[in-house]
C-alpha cells in the first residue's frame, strides 16, 4: 500500500474522530458559543483541519474520483458509532444503506 493510500485512510480516520468529538461537544447545556468553545469541539475542529491536510497528500496520487467516494467509508463507521455510543436508531433501511455504501466504496477503490 502506497503512502498516498495510507494518507487517505488516515484522513478518513482523523475526520471520523473529529466528527465524534463534535458530537460530544454538541451535547450539554448552553448555546452555540458554549458548544463552539468546549474542548471536544475545539479538538474536533483541529482534527478536521488535520484530515484536510492528509487528504491533500492523498490527492497527489489518487484520482479525486476515487479518493472522495472512499471517504464515504466513514459513513459506515459513523452509523455504527451513532448506534452504539449515542443510542441512535439502526433499522433495516439504515443497514441496507450502509451495505450499499460499503459496496460502492469497495468497487471504487478497486477501479
Amino acid at each position: 500500500m502506497s503512502a498516498h493510500w495510507v494518507a487517505l485512510a488516515a484522513a478518513i480516520a482523523t475526520s471520523l474522530a473529529g466528527q465524534i468529538l463534535l458530537k460530544y461537544g454538541a451535547t450539554g447545556d448552553g448555546g452555540f458559543f458554549a458548544q463552539l468553545f468546549r474542548p471536544h469541539t475545539v479538538v474536533g475542529l483541529g482534527l478536521y483541519g488535520g484530515a484536510a491536510l492528509l487528504y491533500i497528500v492523498a490527492l497527489r496520487r489518487i484520482p479525486m474520483s476515487v479518493a472522495l467516494p472512499c471517504t464515504a467509508a466513514s459513513y459506515v463507521v459513523a452509523v455504527m458509532i451513532g448506534h452504539f455510543a449515542f443510542g441512535e436508531a439502526l433499522g433495516a433501511q439504515k443497514i441496507a444503506a450502509v451495505a450499499l455504501i460499503s459496496l460502492g466504496v469497495v468497487m471504487l477503490a478497486s477501479a
